[in-house]
């Protein structure tokens, strides 16, 4: 609840105002133009009509099939976020990335198991829950929380599987953890994995003020820290520690395997992260811009620059659809390739 009040505040007095000043795009997509036939397919049937229904519709309004793709290409994006938007989400969570990635390495300089790994199974199971862990876990699984519900209301991504799996297993492994006391392994995990959700948040935030060549340098940092963080300190730093150190020193119990695959399927999903990273890196290199992500949540074609269907007729859009309202145009889809988020 604290989390979302907070992100409610913050998206009115403090990300919106930011983005204005910063004249960051405030409407969203280009709308579709008003259809009572089409709209009905679209809300009660389907969103992605196949070729058979396309020309039948095609036979009723009279108009061709191209402009029938158009209009639910349209439709689809009207329903997605504005730049606006997407910049105060991701200053939001840009915001909270830094404080408690701050916090995690203020606290951890205090901690004996920061440079010894060891340290993290000495007297386990009486290890006592210092007030300052004990916080760092609740805000940490409460965020955690916040993105398992507001997946489902977010505008959905191609990679929208492996990250519903992500928050699932981070809700798990933050729970399993604090359950079993094995939390002091459970911070390291914390501070290395939000080191590199702040770079992105900020080469996000830099997109949308399209800003290219610091979003470019930004995310390419991200890159960089991303797959040190996950693909080399982590195998080498926690999953050595769980899978051996703590072997050593406990001995075989449960909880050591049940730790062990959650930390294993953490590092599948850093794996095929990391692979598509670097595919939009290599990109960034060779084309000289970071382009297009797979990821993009605004569909797009080359034909996009056409803003009104076309009709077979020249009568045919006020006699299909009652309405003499051209399709209004406001600057996001047409006029070149809009920006994307990273």
């Amino acid at each position: 609840f604290h989390l979302f009040s907070h992100s409610s505040v913050s998206h009115r007095f403090i990300a919106k105002p930011c983005a204005l000043g910063l004249k960051v795009q405030a409407n969203g997509p280009q709308k579709a133009q008003p259809n009572a036939i089409l709209e009905k397919v679209f809300t009660a049937i389907t969103k992605h009509p196949d070729e058979k229904r396309l020309e039948g519709l095609s036979k009723q309004l009279d108009w061709d099939v191209r402009s029938i793709q158009r209009w639910f290409r349209q439709r689809r994006n009207q329903e997605k976020p504005s730049t606006l938007r997407k910049f105060c989400e991701s200053m939001w969570r840009f915001t909270f990335y830094l404080y408690i990635f701050t916090y995690g390495v203020r606290f951890l300089k205090k901690t004996p198991w920061l440079w010894n790994t060891r340290q993290c199974w000495n007297g386990y199971p009486y290890q006592p829950l210092m007030p300052d862990l004990h916080y760092y876990y609740l805000v940490e699984l409460s965020f955690y929380w916040s993105l398992m519900f507001s997946q489902f209301i977010d505008v959905k991504r191609k990679d929208f599987g492996i990250m519903c799996t992500h928050h699932i297993l981070a809700v798990t492994l933050i729970s399993f953890s604090y359950i079993t006391n094995l939390t002091r392994v459970g911070t390291l995990i914390f501070c290395l994995h939000d080191a590199s959700d702040i770079v992105l948040e900020a080469a996000k935030m830099a997109n949308y003020c399209k800003c290219q060549k610091l979003s470019d340098l930004l995310f390419l940092t991200f890159a960089i820290v991303f797959i040190v963080s996950r693909l080399g300190i982590y195998p080498l730093w926690i999953l050595n520690t769980t899978s051996f150190e703590l072997y050593e020193a406990l001995g075989n119990f449960p909880a050591l395997w049940v730790l062990n695959v959650l930390l294993m399927v953490l590092q599948i999903l850093h794996c095929l992260w990391s692979y598509l990273i670097i595919k939009t890196a290599y990109k960034a290199i060779s084309k000289g811009k970071v382009a297009k992500d797979s990821r993009s949540d605004v569909e797009s074609s080359s034909d996009e620059e056409e803003t009104v269907p076309r009709s077979k007729a020249p009568h045919s859009t006020m006699a299909s659809n009652g309405t003499s309202g051209a399709n209004g145009t406001n600057g996001y889809l047409t006029g070149g390739t809009c920006s994307e988020e990273h």
